[in-house]
């Protein structure tokens, strides 16, 4: 296993509780910000989360990225206005949307696992391991959505309302993530 970029910046041999915390924490809020950056399509907007949710996984790992998740997930249905459009509490998180934020935490864990295997080092396998975590988000999000639509005409409906208006925004997000992680190890002289 190797390290993660967060680890580069602060190894978990000099970590305290609090760092640990705090980086979490921060994570969580650099979701909810980009959550902000949306289109606004119905019944699920484009958003900048899911950009965020893959760079927050593969930088912090396969443990500390889906906790960040998660983090951002109990503020915002806790009530802190953290979703897409200001957003929050329990029934959005049940709506539409809500497989794909269930999802968010299952593609924090694989993107992560991966970066701990390498895959966040080069643009090509940062970008694979990109399609890859979207692929986790999409499986939850459009299942779910499916529920939502219902019967037959819930899976092709779902397909159209839920993946395939989002396939060119995700690949450029994917596409972005993928040159950004690669050029933060330059920055950072890995060895």
């Amino acid at each position: 296993m190797q390290q993660v970029l967060s680890e580069r910046l602060l190894p978990r041999s000099r970590s305290t509780w609090l760092a640990e915390a705090t980086l979490i924490v921060l994570s969580a809020l650099f979701i909810a910000a980009l959550a902000q950056v949306r289109i606004p399509l119905q019944p699920v907007p484009i958003t900048g989360q899911t950009l965020a949710v893959l760079l927050v996984g593969m930088a912090l790992g396969s443990r500390r990225g889906p906790l960040a998740v998660l983090a951002y997930l109990g503020m915002a249905a806790g009530g802190l206005p953290f979703f897409t459009g200001g957003q929050s509490g329990l029934a959005y998180m049940a709506g539409p949307t809500g497989g794909y934020l269930v999802g968010f935490v299952a593609a924090a864990f694989v993107v992560g696992w991966l970066a701990e295997r390498g895959w966040d080092r080069t643009l090509g396998k940062t970008l694979t391991a990109m399609v890859i975590g979207n692929a986790v988000i999409y499986l939850f999000g459009v299942s779910w959505l499916a529920t939502i639509v219902g019967g037959f005409a819930g899976t092709s409906g779902s397909l159209a309302l839920g993946l395939y208006p989002f396939l060119l925004g995700d690949a450029l997000k994917a596409l972005a993530a993928a040159l950004l992680l690669p050029a933060a190890w330059m920055m950072v002289r890995e060895e």
